[in-house]
């Protein structure tokens, strides 16, 4: 579908998604919020992806989970289940349904009944499933889930009744909850997947989406717009607005631009450097908070001489992250010492034991007997959180490494082609990172660094230690929080001895808005949400 997309011209994909879901017509943007994101999303089903810009686009506007979190508390709240309980064995969960839910509609599809276990059972059997017939639907796998080993851990998802669901586990898993309040257990539904699976287009329920969250898709236009409207048959608390707009900006220095004229009310990812320019604007205003992410430099671990350990430490010691730091993040970030940010319950305050010693990585790399040594950086083309110019960051480690006799070659693509090169594997390391999804710490290891990591290809080191998977499993056994901490504190020790990636910083959450946006406090997890956004006054264009 997303090919087929493609060839359309910006006017004739706006009149054929316009046609789907509200019918043809004249492109008017009422009253409304204005959000200036940084790119185009992949899909819109986030079961698909890992990327933040997708996530952003529609998870939290056109979709729910069984359960959420609660921002304030960090404790797990009713969605689409009002009730659950776990058996004492850990091995099963019982959920009660939410009734009276209604899925959204579009030109496509017009549901003939409410959401209950049935659309349960297909969201989550699609992905455990591979003879399910929407499994390979998608063509990108389901990479939080396969990272997670979702599929090895639950065995079946049992229909009790029309509002009853078990989800049978193989053993215990105390992130289980936690990975279904994440952005990427949505539920779908299945009266759609059946329709479009009869008029052999069962692509359309990625990218035409139904779900039932505060929102409803109207038009998304490439490289230029998405619409959403307000879903007036919402079940729950109704979203302040009428209408969300996307306006598709990838360059940081134009979302500046259209906040500061007032063509955007909400913009992402502001770069550090530009904060003294916002400063100067009274009317907007930078929300922050400590965020619950990670910024790495990840080796590739089965390209040799990355595959010597003594070369991966060498290299760890030779880079100054406080420089990088003070040049690239201009105090929105801390400097990493481990996976897990000071905000994880989880995190113990120490030093990272391969701090900045150029002497040491020289004696390393000459242990090693690697001589010349000259390798590739990937840096990311777009702005995150965790790491707001990964291009800047690679001129400094180049710089860094140029000092002990290593040559850098620095290497970019445009973000789509850069995702899709990731995936070949074949790069020498990466400037990348990531956000958190919910508070469990496990959501930094797994998804990460464990070895069903690497078969979805989200393990950017290409690192597969049973030691680390045996900690994590342990970790993840028990629900005892101090158990916990101590096995995820070892699971660190492990990544700084064995070095598959450099952690850098963890940033802060940032979101800039017009200071007429009245916002809930950032959330430090999680993708963008904008049911609880209004204006609190009217907003006019200059």
């Amino acid at each position: 579908m997303r090919e087929t997309l493609k060839r359309f011209k910006p006017a004739a994909l706006l009149c054929l998604l316009s046609f789907l879901v509200t019918g043809c017509g004249e492109l008017n943007v009422p009253s409304g919020i204005v959000y200036c994101s940084e790119g185009n999303p992949e899909t819109f089903n986030p079961q698909l992806v890992t990327s933040g810009t997708t996530i952003d686009a529609s998870s939290n506007q056109l979709y729910n989970r069984l359960i959420d979190y609660n921002n304030d508390s960090s404790d797990f709240m009713a969605a689409l289940a009002t009730q659950w309980r776990i058996s004492d064995d850990g091995l099963r969960y019982h959920f009660v349904l939410r009734k009276g839910v209604q899925f959204q509609h579009n030109n496509l599809f017009k549901p003939s009944r409410n959401f209950n276990a049935d659309d349960v059972l297909f969201s989550f059997n699609r992905i455990i499933n591979p003879a399910h017939p929407f499994h390979s639907v998608s063509r990108t796998g389901y990479p939080f889930f396969q990272s997670i080993d979702f599929s090895n851990l639950v065995s079946r998802v049992e229909k009790v009744n029309d509002y009853e669901v078990v989800f049978h586990l193989t053993q215990p898993d105390a992130s289980f909850l936690a990975n279904l309040a994440t952005d990427f257990s949505v539920i779908l539904s299945a009266e759609y997947g059946e329709q479009q699976w009869q008029a052999g287009t069962p692509e359309n329920i990625d990218y035409f989406a139904i779900g039932t969250g505060p929102f409803y898709l109207a038009d998304y236009v490439k490289n230029d717009f998405i619409r959403y409207k307000r879903n007036t048959a919402y079940w729950g608390k109704a979203a302040k607005i009428d209408l969300l707009v996307f306006d598709i900006t990838p360059k940081s220095e134009s979302r500046l631009a259209k906040i500061i004229t007032k063509d955007c009310h909400v913009s992402a990812l502001p770069k550090a450097n530009e904060l003294a320019v916002i400063k100067q604007h009274k009317h907007l205003k930078v929300n922050t908070k400590p965020g619950l992410n990670v910024g790495f430099w990840a080796f590739n671990t089965q390209k040799p001489p990355l595959d010597d350990v003594r070369v991966r430490l060498a290299l760890a010691h030779a880079i100054d992250k406080k420089n990088i730091l003070n040049v690239v993040y201009h105090d929105t970030a801390v400097e990493a010492t481990g996976m897990l940010p000071p905000g994880s319950w989880a995190y113990s305050d120490s030093s990272d034991p391969n701090d900045f010693d150029p002497e040491k990585a020289k004696r390393l790399l000459e242990e090693s007997g690697v001589n010349n040594l000259t390798f590739d950086i990937w840096a990311m083309p777009v702005v995150r959180i965790y790491n707001p110019n990964a291009l800047k960051t690679a001129e400094l480690i180049q710089a860094d490494l140029a000092n002990i006799g290593v040559k850098v070659n620095i290497v970019s693509y445009d973000w789509s082609v850069f995702t899709q090169k990731l995936i070949s594997q074949d790069y020498d390391s990466v400037l990348i990172g990531w956000n958190a999804d919910n508070t469990d710490p496990d959501n930094f290891f797994t998804p990460l660094l464990s070895c069903s990591a690497l078969e979805s290809n989200n393990n950017r080191s290409k690192w597969c230690s049973a030691e680390l998977d045996a900690i994590l499993a342990q970790a993840k056994a028990t629900p005892i929080k101090t158990t916990r901490k101590a096995l995820y504190q070892q699971a660190e020790q492990l990544i700084h001895q064995q070095v598959p990636l450099v952690n850098i910083a963890h940033g802060q959450k940032l979101i800039l808005k017009n200071i007429s946006v009245s916002t809930k406090d950032v959330n430090p997890y999680g993708g963008m949400a904008f049911s609880n956004i209004e204006l609190k006054t009217a907003e006019k264009k200059p």
